[in-house]
């Protein structure tokens, strides 16, 4: 039988919350950005650019506070089962892994999507 440790779990926990917000945190610095290449170029080229950024910040943003969502949840499931039966049942080991694979999911597209907006920020600013 293979053992899981509870602070193993809690760890991943914690690392992919603050991941979270780190990357939220960068989502708005980057609206920042993106709005100072609004003010500085009003071209249609560039106007088009900025609301591609903006909706994928958005899109970002939701995708953030969903899987923070589902991560705090899980925690609270693993918390209780623990409490109650002192161990952790396997559908819910089998939930953590996937959050943790949604969570290096995320973590893949903000950083092809910081990369895609600094090219892009490099032409305009």
């Amino acid at each position: 039988m293979k053992t899981i440790s509870i602070k193993h779990i809690t760890d991943l926990h914690s690392d992919s919350l603050r991941g979270l917000d780190f990357y939220a945190q960068e989502l708005d610095i980057l609206q920042g950005r993106l709005q100072e290449i609004l003010a500085d170029n009003t071209g249609e080229e560039v106007a088009e650019q900025v609301e591609h950024f903006q909706n994928q910040f958005i899109i970002q943003r939701h995708a953030i506070e969903e899987l923070r969502g589902e991560i705090l949840e899980n925690n609270s499931m693993i918390t209780e089962q623990v409490m109650e039966s002192g161990g952790v049942e396997k559908k819910t080991i089998a939930e953590n892994n996937n959050l943790h694979g949604d969570y290096l999911t995320e973590e893949k597209i903000i950083n092809d999507l910081r990369h895609e907006f600094y090219r892009f920020a490099s032409k305009w600013m």
